[in-house]
């Protein structure tokens, strides 16, 4: 990988984005993997937040396992372009907002405690921004856990797993919360995130460790930011076909070498009739193009038609809005 020369980076990187240690000293366990000492495992991944590679070593939680959240975009007209994407990022429960080439340029992901709460972020951006808003609610995903390899070609990442809502407790939710932020960079991260949360340390690992086996946690460890890390040429394809021909055609195209995201959702009659959305994460558009070409040619997907949207412009990328702002405060 151009943009990660360091052996060790690298493997730091590829061997720790999923799987993290839940013990008292995490970074101890991956230093000894490394054959380097704790304190320069720390550093690294210090330096490599700072410069903008990495955002957190923490958690990514299920999509609707505990909280709400849709895919939302809206058509902006270019002399408001950075109007309207400053009014969408300054909502809390904003944690993606991209620019794509399309008509429908600005597409952000909103998430909240419940499905009132995004509902009332799509409002106000609406209010606010005197824009219509497409509400593009999830139907079911085929693979949402992303992942990014520094050495050779992406890997493909297991399809969703099963989810237990059962499995929650209270104060599960504060956890969650805090572990989507992030981890703090210290020898002893889940003693010092107790302290934070007035929780006992023991018992907040296993929640963790509960909290990942059934599901809701869909990943620990280090996330990446994939466009600071050469992964610059990023297109949503979008396909357009029935309801019934969504079930094959899924699991296709997510077991796809190159295809990073796949998922269904609702379409919005008359404006937008996609019901099936992958994404493709290449290291240039070529590439991209011809990772399509070959997605494209699966018999689960033929003769649909599809719209590729590049990506432009990353203006927030953060973890998802689990609880109120104030609650998490």
């Amino acid at each position: 990988m151009d943009h990660i020369t360091d052996p060790i980076d690298r493997r730091l990187l590829d061997d720790f984005q999923r799987d993290f240690p839940v013990t008292e000293r995490p970074f101890q366990v991956l230093a000894d993997a490394l054959g380097l000492d704790e304190a320069e495992v720390l550093d690294r991944l210090t330096r490599m937040r700072a410069a903008g590679r990495i955002t957190r070593v923490g958690a990514t939680i299920a999509p609707g396992a505990v909280s709400a959240s849709t895919l939302a975009a809206v058509a902006t007209p270019d002399e408001r372009l950075e109007e309207i994407a400053a009014l969408i990022d300054a909502e809390p429960g904003v944690n993606h907002n991209y620019q794509r080439e399309d008509r429908w340029n600005l597409w952000f992901v909103a998430t909240g405690p419940d499905r009132a709460h995004v509902n009332d972020t799509l409002a106000r951006i609406s209010h606010r921004s005197g824009l219509r808003v497409l509400d593009l609610r999830l139907v079911r995903p085929f693979n949402v856990d992303l992942g990014f390899r520094m050495s050779g070609k992406t890997s493909n990442v297991p399809g969703p797993r099963r989810v237990d809502r059962t499995a929650m407790r209270e104060g599960d939710r504060s956890l969650l919360q805090a572990l989507s932020s992030g981890l703090p960079l210290v020898i002893d991260p889940y003693a010092a995130l107790a302290r934070s949360l007035d929780r006992d340390a023991g018992h907040l690992m296993t929640r963790i460790d509960a909290l990942h086996a059934a599901g809701i946690i869909s990943r620990l460890g280090v996330i990446v930011r994939h466009r600071a890390l050469g992964w610059s040429a990023n297109a949503m394809v979008v396909w357009d076909m029935p309801a019934e021909q969504v079930g094959a055609a899924g699991p296709a195209l997510a077991a796809y070498p190159g295809v990073t995201l796949c998922y269904e959702r609702n379409p919005v009659e008359g404006v937008w009739p996609y019901r099936l959305y992958s994404m493709i994460h290449a290291r240039s558009r070529s590439e991209a193009r011809q990772t399509l070409a070959g997605a494209a040619a699966l018999p689960e997907l033929f003769g649909a038609q599809h719209k590729v949207l590049f990506s432009t412009r990353c203006f927030k990328q953060t973890g998802a809005l689990i609880q109120p702002k104030e609650a998490a405060a």
